[in-house]
């Protein structure tokens, strides 16, 4: 697979050492996966020197808060990361479901600049990106090419954003100060189900040989940051929580299709606790569930296509979620009168009303697949299921007006506010959940062939291989082969 970014030598020597001097004008260092993995590895000399940082900024430091750690203050690395458990008061389950909010990640508060990194950090090392000379073009439905630009002007390189035209108007605010042209803002047909659309843009950029495409659906750099670092980061979580609770053990690990890349969280896990691995996708457009189509607004989770990078044969289970349900409950958290509900009603915790401004659509998504999947298992008081949550409200204010118009005709009040509370959260059922056999995996396994075989140019070889777990296995290499790579590129850069 010569194009998705598996190589462990210098392709370009050319290109490396142009790299080189560029990187060391500009006084950057790149992190490790290591690093990112086990942030008290970072040198202490740039945990210090980033107290001066600020997070949001285009630094190069930022480079190193680009994993799970952060405070929400921008302060020292924490020991364990942030994480919501979730009362039942609110999900109706007993057992715990417990989050990882994303939105202490730099610049772009979202993890998805964790994926950024992952597939950026092997071409650059192995001198196959210039950033003295080619465009980094950014594929994405939305946090991906925001890590990406952002990542892109840290180095001081131009970066190309592609990206559906309707998603959030939040996206391209954001975009639009961060991009160093106009143009660099590439606005293609659809909304979050027009992958391919994205893809066919990119087909056209490609025949430019001064762009170099970073798919996050094909490279396996993403695949392998969030394999280590999210999963390495949830684990800590539930050593934490185990401290106390010695009795409580990991079920299952959830988390929406998108690129493929946070899934890779639940094969580490699973590794080590057995839990199941949950893929959740919108049942507007079910692909792997029903084989579906169609199109949604749970922006940030793909569909109508499996990403190369997904782990199909190793995944335990399918789950649609409505964006009914993720449109509603997002109003349900932030207003005042969902609010008022849940603290008067329903006895939510203060403390939990206080931190649902942190859940966007595909967070939300996550957590009630999450509570699907503690009702299917029957889970009990010692159990947990873990999410992640990609991204908060903030990206979505401009959506917040358009559901209240679209679905509740402009008022919000405490009926209505019952009446969300006890369809999308009270009334969450087991339906559109699928425990997946040997046959179910095939079947989703080989949906990928269209994509990535007839349409995106795969041989057939390199597409079969990835049913066998060796492949996966094998993957696992590259880790310790890029961070020996890294630290060459920063000996060489004069940044060890």
């Amino acid at each position: 697979m010569p194009t998705l970014g598996l190589e462990t030598q210098i392709i370009d020597k050319a290109v490396f050492e142009n790299t080189v001097t560029h990187f060391r004008q500009a006084g950057i260092r790149l992190p490790t996966f290591g690093e990112l993995a086990e942030p008290h590895r970072i040198p202490a000399a740039i945990r210090q020197a980033l107290a001066e940082v600020e997070p949001d900024a285009p630094h190069p430091l930022n480079l190193f808060r680009v994993h799970w750690n952060n405070s929400s203050t921008g302060g020292p690395f924490q020991v364990v990361p942030d994480h919501i458990v979730l009362p039942s008061t609110l999900t109706g389950v007993e057992a715990k479901i417990v989050v990882l909010p994303a939105d202490h990640f730099p610049m772009i508060h979202a993890h998805k600049v964790l994926a950024t990194y992952g597939c950026l950090a092997p071409r650059i090392i192995t001198g196959q990106f210039d950033p003295t000379h080619h465009r980094a073009i950014w594929p994405s439905t939305g946090n991906y090419c925001r890590g990406g630009i952002a990542v892109s002007r840290i180095m001081d390189c131009r970066g190309v954003a592609v990206l559906p035209e309707g998603m959030s108007r939040e996206r391209f605010d954001w975009l639009e100060a961060w991009v160093s042209n106009p143009e660099d803002i590439i606005r293609t047909h659809g909304t979050e189900s027009n992958v391919k659309e994205i893809y066919d843009k990119c087909a056209e950029l490609d025949q430019d040989p001064d762009n170099i495409i970073f798919n996050q659906f094909s490279e396996f750099g993403n695949y392998l940051a969030h394999y280590l670092c999210t999963g390495s980061a949830i684990d800590r979580v539930l050593a934490h929580l185990q401290a106390d609770h010695q009795e409580l053990q990991l079920r299952a690990y959830i988390s929406a299709t998108g690129s493929g890349g946070t899934l890779a969280a639940g094969d580490y896990l699973k590794e080590r606790h057995g839990s199941w691995i949950v893929a959740v996708e919108a049942l507007e457009c079910p692909t792997l569930l029903y084989n579906g189509f169609g199109e949604h607004n749970i922006q940030g989770i793909g569909d109508k296509h499996i990403p190369l990078i997904h782990n199909v044969m190793n995944t335990d289970a399918a789950v649609a979620i409505s964006d009914a349900s993720t449109d509603e409950l997002l109003v349900l958290f932030n207003s005042d009168q969902g609010r008022r509900y849940l603290a008067e009603r329903q006895s939510v915790p203060v403390s939990t009303i206080e931190i649902l401004h942190r859940f966007g659509f595909s967070s939300i998504c996550n957590i009630l697949a999450g509570i699907k999947t503690a009702k299917y298992l029957d889970l009990g008081p010692n159990d947990v299921v873990v999410t992640v949550a990609t991204d908060g409200e903030e990206l979505y204010h401009s959506e917040h007006e358009k559901i209240l118009s679209q679905r509740f005709a402009g008022t919000f009040d405490a009926l209505t506010a019952a009446e969300t509370f006890g369809q999308h959260l009270a009334g969450v059922a087991v339906d559109h959940l699928l425990e997946l056999s040997h046959i179910d995996r095939i079947r989703i396994f080989n949906l990928g062939y269209f994509t990535w075989v007839e349409q995106q140019g795969i041989s057939i070889e390199d597409f079969v291989s990835r049913r066998e777990p060796v492949f996966w296995r094998q993957l696992l290499d590259l880790i310790p082969a890029w961070d020996e790579m890294i630290n060459e590129f920063n000996s060489h850069v004069g940044r060890e």
